[in-house]
This record gives structure tokens, sequence and C-alpha cells, in this order.
């Protein structure tokens, strides 16, 4: 596995999967690059069962109801963009799942999986992994 080494903007649209190969190389265009963009969109658009490593760090949920405190009281400085904004569980959970199963499709048979959380996400995304366990 060579190291990664470019990052490249996903074009709306794209079909990595029909995407030209690197020139000299004959390697699929998308290997080994940091792809920037929507998740879901981004995973559809690889061919099945191509990815050897999935590495996750998902939206941690922090955007609840006010203010964000520690067991101590302080006050944590969260992430307060839209991207980790959800309006429920249930809409985080459906994401969840979404992103899981893109990722179960293009995960080779002997592929692996790593996904970072935190105590506000892990514990529901693990749950969404338990019942999407097929395949995984």
């Amino acid at each position: 596995m060579s190291v990664l080494r470019q990052r490249a903007a996903l074009p709306s649209g794209s079909d990595f999967g029909a995407a030209p190969a690197n020139a000299g190389t004959g390697r699929p265009a998308w290997l080994d690059q940091i792809i920037v963009g929507d998740c879901v969109a981004a995973l559809e658009a690889l061919p099945s069962a191509s990815v050897d490593v999935i590495f996750a760090d998902p939206p941690y949920n922090l955007q609840l109801e006010g203010a964000l405190h520690r067991p101590d009281q302080s006050k944590v400085d969260a992430v307060d963009d839209d991207w980790d904004k959800f309006e429920s569980f249930e809409a985080y959970d459906a994401f969840t799942r979404a992103w899981l199963l893109a990722c179960r499709r293009v995960l080779k048979p002997n592929g692996t999986i790593w996904v970072i959380g935190s105590y506000h996400n892990i514990f529901r995304v693990g749950t969404v992994l338990q019942d999407l366990a097929t395949g995984f």
C-alpha cells in the first residue's frame, strides 16, 4: 500500500468507479486519495468491495440542548458547525446507518473499519453497527 500523498476534492456527481486510471500506473484515480465531500455520496461513487481500510471520525452529535458541560461543570468549547447538528437522536441514527451501509458496500471482505468517537456518540454508532452486523 502506498503512502497517502494527495488531497482530492469531490466534484459534484462524481463516479469514481468510472474515473480514468492515473497515467502510466493503470491504478484508479481515486486510489490513495483523501476525498473531501459528503461521505455517503463519496462512498456511493466508489466501486463495491474496493476499500481495504476505513477510518471514520463521524460527527459526535454534540449540538444538543443548551451549552455542553464537563462533569466538573466547566463549559466545553464544542463544535457548532452545521455538519454536527441533528434534529434528534433518530436523525443521528439514520445518518449513522446511511454512512455505515455505504462503508459496508465498499469494504473488501477482508477489510477493516475503525470508528472513533466520544461518549456522546460511540454507543449509538456501536448499536447501529450491531444492528448491521452482517457484512462487517
